[in-house]
C-alpha cells in the first residue's frame, strides 16, 4: 500500500485540500502533505531524513541550485509530464534550473510589507516604516529566512539583493540588528505567523509573501500590502523531484495533475498566488488577473529581481544569519 502514497514536502496552506480529494479520486494515489516554514528547514529535514521519506519537495527557486549540489534532487523526466507544455515561457530557463531540468514552477510571488491602516500610500512604502524607530506605529516582525531577510536589508541600504559583498553584507547585518533595538521588534517569524499576528492586531506589520498578504487583506479589508520604495524580489516556488523517492510515478502524476489548466487555475485563487501556467491563465477571470497584491504590475515587477544562487558566498550569508539571529 505505501507505493500508493506521494509525499509531498510544502509550505504550509499552500496547497488547496480539495485538491488532494480530487488527486486521489483520478489517480489512486493519496497525498501525504510534511509541511515546512522557512528554507533551512526544509533542506535540514531533508539531509537528515530517513531515505525515500519524500517524492516531491516544492522548494523556493532560490535553494534549488543548494538541492541539486547537495545531491537531494533528481532530473525530472518531463516525457511522463505532458502538461509541462502549459509553463509559461518566462519561467523556462531561469537561472534557478537554466535547463528546466530540475524544476516544474507550482505558483510564483513576491515578498513585502503587510500593514495595518492606510495612511501610507502602498507606492510609497519604504522599509523605513520598519526599520526606523521614529516611523514604527506598532509592533512588527521580521521574517524568519535567512536568504530572503538579508536580501531584503542589502536593498533597504542601498545594494544589489544578490550583493556577496562582504563589507554591504555587514551593513545589512548592521540594519537588520539596528531593528531588533526597537521596543516594537516583535521577532522572527514564518510568513503564515505574521500575518495571522497582523491579523489578530497583535502586530501592526509584518514582512510576509504576497499570498499571505492577500489572505489578511480578505480577512480585513483595512489591511494594505507594499513592494518597498526600495525593491524587493519575485519568487518562484518549483515541484522537484526527491533523489530518494520512493514513489517516481506517482511523484510526475502529482506534477502533471498541479500543471493541468484547470488544476493551476483553482491552486492559484485557492492560495492566492500568481500562476506560472499559460493555459490557466487563459481561463482566469480579470479581478484575479489584475489584482495587485497578488499580480504586481510593472512599476512594482521593476522594483524586484530574483534571487540568485550564491555559490561558496552562501557560508557569509550563513555567518550572518548567525549574528542577526544571537546578538
Amino acid at each position: 500500500m505505501s507505493t500508493k502514497n506521494v509525499t509531498v514536502m510544502i509550505y504550509s496552506e499552500y496547497i488547496d485540500p480539495a485538491l488532494l480529494d480530487d488527486f486521489r479520486n483520478k489517480t489512486g494515489y493519496n497525498v501525504e502533505l510534511e509541511l515546512y516554514e522557512a528554507q533551512e528547514e526544509m533542506i535540514a529535514k531533508l539531509i537528515t531524513a530517513d531515505s525515500g521519506k519524500y517524492d516531491v519537495i516544492i522548494a523556493s527557486d532560490v535553494v534549488i541550485q543548494q538541492m541539486v549540489h547537495l545531491g537531494l534532487i533528481s532530473s525530472i523526466d518531463t516525457n511522463k509530464i505532458p502538461n509541462h507544455v502549459n509553463v509559461a515561457p518566462q519561467f523556462l530557463g531561469q537561472a534557478y534550473d537554466p535547463t528546466n531540468t530540475y524544476s516544474l514552477p507550482y505558483l510564483w510571488g513576491t515578498t513585502g510589507i503587510l500593514y495595518r491602516g492606510g495612511k501610507f500610500h502602498p507606492d510609497s512604502v519604504s522599509y523605513s516604516l520598519l526599520f526606523d524607530a521614529k516611523n514604527t506605529k506598532g509592533n512588527f516582525s521580521l521574517l524568519n529566512e535567512s536568504r530572503s531577510m538579508l536580501s531584503m536589508a542589502l536593498q533597504a541600504v542601498g545594494y544589489n539583493a544578490n550583493s556577496i559583498k562582504q563589507e554591504e553584507l555587514n551593513k545589512a547585518v548592521d540594519y537588520i540588528l539596528q531593528a531588533k533595538k526597537d521596543k516594537h521588534f516583535a521577532g522572527f517569524d514564518g510568513s503564515a505567523i505574521g500575518k495571522d499576528k497582523v491579523i489578530a492586531d497583535s502586530n501592526w506589520a509584518a514582512i510576509v509573501f504576497s499570498g499571505e498578504a492577500m489572505d489578511a487583506i480578505d480577512t480585513d479589508s483595512t489591511l494594505h500590502y507594499a513592494i518597498p520604495t526600495e525593491g524587493s524580489f519575485m519568487w518562484v516556488d518549483a515541484m522537484t523531484l526527491s533523489s530518494r523517492a520512493k514513489n517516481t510515478e506517482g511523484a510526475y502524476a502529482f506534477m502533471n495533475y498541479i500543471l493541468d489548466a484547470k488544476i493551476g487555475a483553482q491552486l492559484a485563487k485557492a492560495i492566492n498566488y500568481a500562476t506560472p501556467n499559460k493555459a490557466s491563465l487563459e481561463i482566469m477571470d480579470d479581478d484575479f488577473k489584475n489584482n495587485r497584491v497578488i499580480n504586481p504590475n510593472k512599476q512594482e515587477i521593476n522594483r524586484m529581481v530574483f534571487l540568485t544562487d550564491l555559490g561558496e558566498a552562501e557560508k557569509y550569508f550563513d555567518e550572518a544569519w548567525m549574528i542577526v539571529k544571537t546578538k
